[in-house]
C-alpha cells in the first residue's frame, strides 16, 4: 500500500513550506498549492488521503473548495482538516457543517496537528500505489464501502453500521442494480442454516438506510421481489 498523501492548501508560502516539510518528516508524501482553484484542479485529478485546507485563500474560499470537493463522488470520500486563524464558534460550525472532517486553529501545536490528521486518516479509505481507491472498496455515488476495514463512509464521513447492516450493504453493493429476494441476502448474510424470517430482512432494511441519511436512497425496494442498491 502507498504512503498516505496529503494536499497542503494554504496561502501563506512560510505557513504551507513549513507544514509541507513537518508532514515530509513524518514520511507522508506531500504536495502543497496555495489557491482553491489549484486545490480543487489537483484533488480531482490526483486524490489525496487528506487535505489540510486553509479556509481564507485567495479566489475560491475554503468553505468553498470543501463544499465542492463532498459534492463530487471522486473526492467526496477524501478526509478533510481544515487549518486556519478564523476560530470563532461560528466559524468552527460553519467549517464542519461544510464537510470538514476536523478544524484545527492557528497558531497550532505541531504534535497537536499530527494528531489530529493521523485520526483523520483512521477514517480515510486506503489508497493503492497508483493512487487509485484500494481494491477491498467499493464506491458507488457517494457512498464509499471500505471491505478490509468494515467502514462505510457517505460524502467522505463515517457511518456506524451494526456487522449485520454492514453485510447486507456489501451484498447489494458487489452487484449494484441487481435484484436480491430476501432469502438471497438471509443465504449470503447467515448462511442457508440460520433460523430467521425473512420479514426480518425488511427490518435491517429500514435501520440501514436511516443511518445512511440520503444515500438510503440508492436501497430500493422492488416490489414482490426484494432489494437493490441503485447503479
Amino acid at each position: 500500500m502507498a504512503r498516505r498523501s496529503i494536499l497542503v492548501v494554504e496561502d501563506e508560502e512560510d505557513i504551507r513550506e513549513l507544514v509541507s516539510y513537518t508532514l515530509l518528516k513524518e514520511g507522508y508524501q506531500v504536495a502543497s498549492v496555495a489557491t482553491g482553484e489549484e486545490a480543487l484542479a489537483l484533488a480531482q485529478a490526483q486524490p489525496p488521503d487528506l487535505i489540510l485546507l486553509d479556509l481564507m485563500l485567495p479566489g475560491i474560499g475554503g468553505l468553498a473548495v470543501c463544499q465542492q470537493l463532498r459534492s463530487q463522488p471522486d473526492t467526496a470520500h477524501i478526509a478533510i482538516v481544515m487549518l486556519t486563524a478564523k476560530g470563532e464558534e461560528g466559524d468552527i460550525v460553519a467549517g464542519l457543517n461544510a464537510g470538514a472532517t476536523d478544524y484545527v486553529t492557528k497558531p497550532f501545536s505541531r504534535n497537536v496537528l499530527l494528531a489530529r490528521i493521523r485520526a483523520a486518516l483512521r477514517h480515510a479509505p486506503p489508497r493503492s500505489d497508483d493512487g487509485a481507491l484500494d481494491d477491498e472498496s467499493i464506491q458507488i455515488h457517494n457512498l464509499l464501502i471500505d471491505r478490509r476495514r468494515h467502514a462505510v463512509f457517505v460524502d467522505g464521513n463515517p457511518v456506524e453500521l451494526s456487522a449485520t447492516e454492514f453485510r447486507l450493504l456489501l451484498v447489494l453493493a458487489r452487484k449494484p442494480g441487481w435484484v436480491f429476494s430476501r432469502e438471497d441476502i438471509l443465504d449470503a448474510i447467515h448462511g442457508d442454516s440460520y433460523a430467521v424470517t425473512p420479514r426480518a430482512v425488511d427490518v435491517q432494511i429500514v435501520g440501514l438506510r436511516r443511518k445512511l441519511g440520503k444515500a438510503g436512497e440508492y436501497v430500493e425496494t422492488v416490489r414482490g421481489v426484494g432489494y437493490r442498491l441503485k447503479e
